[in-house]
């Protein structure tokens, strides 16, 4: 129920000692404020490096080498090639989702070399036979047309899926769509064009490769069934480390690899690191929190200094209070209620002045273009914000409870002697 006499004497507590009060608030202000800034931060440096994370976060890569170890009657030293026939293998295990061949042409299956010409005019870039699947481990942005579909692959059509910057340099303003260029003499059909969700060095490697069916790659240059390597998606309820096992365990098995040979199989597993990548993040968060909680609850102790002072300086008031039969919660809510008035508006005013410089930075570095390979669109969610509300409620019934409980316990008739 709300008790206007009792407002009406915080208030004039606040306003008889402004001073007082604004440097206690300050330290619960700043705590608050740091921590949004802090999160605001935090959560700008996890969107700039999430959005160059363009490939599925468990996604595993397997390729070969060189044996190391001899074994069953092999020498070391020996080249292990996949095949098609490893696709298919690989295919008939039930712990993977997806499994996606990938052929490139700039290998030592054609020389490293590769031409692509159109109009009368040559370029270099990279040339990668694919499979429709491989949009489930690195989700292309297809800004025109189409990706490599099923048919390519079983029609083994001639058909070219560009980069942007490749688009940008063969047609430069000219329409791509249906038309032919010619890789390394071969006419091959402009079917799409897509570019990168990512930004930096990243995004500028995505958007230099042409995209052509795997078939098409190994048929019409000559490679015969030689992969490359292969990007797989483990089927659900594995993990990436238990699909790289399966996988390698499979070749192994296939190409007579020695089960201690560390080097014949090279592997890259993606979940491990986007794991390791969270883990930053919440060290970040769990830091951010730690040094903002210390500084709110260095407010806070100021906070509960100044009810103390407040208690003895009103010690006769309490004394009548309770003379006329003030309970003990009566006095303790007072108190309480005074403590969280300031620590409240104090923290509120630093959360609001924190969320609005947060979405500031963010607004100016979207309008003028200021946005960073590792740091983009700094913001705080509503969970952030609801827990620094939380954190600041706590504080600040603890700062007035030891003052509150203090003032209930005074004696009436010592504290009506009061001087």
């Amino acid at each position: 129920m709300f008790d206007q006499d009792k407002w009406e004497e915080i208030w004039q507590t606040i306003m008889k000692h402004k001073l007082r009060t604004a440097l206690t608030s300050f330290g619960v202000f700043w705590g608050i404020f740091m921590l949004v800034l802090l999160l605001g931060a935090g959560n700008g440096l996890q969107n700039g490096v999430m959005q160059n994370f363009d490939i599925a976060k468990n996604a595993v890569f397997v390729w070969t080498e060189v044996t190391s170890v001899p074994y069953a009657g092999f020498q070391a030293g020996r080249s292990i090639d996949l095949t098609n026939d490893d696709f298919k293998a690989l295919q008939n295990i039930k712990g993977l989702h997806t499994v996606s061949p990938r052929i490139p042409l700039n290998s030592r299956w054609s020389g490293g070399q590769v031409t692509i010409s159109y109009d009368n005019r040559d370029v270099s870039y990279s040339i990668m036979g694919d499979y429709p699947q491989y949009l489930d481990i690195q989700p292309l942005w297809i800004t025109e047309g189409r990706f490599v579909n099923k048919f390519d692959i079983e029609q083994k059509r001639k058909i070219a899926v560009l980069g942007r910057r490749v688009k940008d340099d063969l047609f430069q303003e000219r329409r791509a769509l249906g038309e032919h260029i010619k890789i390394n003499g071969v006419p091959f059909k402009v079917v799409g064009i897509f570019d990168s969700r990512a930004t930096g060095e990243d995004a500028r490697n995505d958007i230099q490769i042409i995209h052509i069916p795997g078939t098409t790659a190994q048929q019409t240059f000559n490679m015969g069934e030689s992969i490359g390597w292969f990007g797989c998606i483990p089927a659900d309820g594995i993990s990436g480390l238990e699909a790289e096992e399966i996988i390698k365990a499979e070749l192994r098995k296939r190409h007579k690899i020695a089960p201690n040979d560390r080097q014949a199989l090279g592997s890259f597993n993606v979940e491990e690191e986007f794991k390791q990548m969270q883990g930053l993040f919440t060290g970040i968060a769990a830091f951010s929190w730690l040094v903002a909680i210390g500084t709110i609850l260095a407010g806070m102790i100021g906070v509960g200094n100044i009810m103390l002072i407040i208690v003895k300086e009103r010690t006769k008031e309490i004394g009548i209070r309770k003379s006329i039969g003030a309970k003990p919660w009566s006095i303790i809510s007072m108190i309480v209620q005074e403590a969280l008035v300031i620590s409240g508006v104090s923290g509120y005013l630093g959360l609001v002045f924190g969320v609005v410089l947060v979405e500031g930075i963010a607004y100016a570095m979207a309008e003028f273009g200021m946005q960073s390979e590792f740091f983009v669109n700094p913001e705080i969610d509503f969970k952030a914000a609801f827990s620094a509300i939380s954190v600041l409620l706590i504080s600040g019934v603890i700062a007035g409870l030891i003052p509150g409980i203090k003032a209930a316990r005074v004696d009436p008739v010592i504290a009506l002697r009061d001087e």
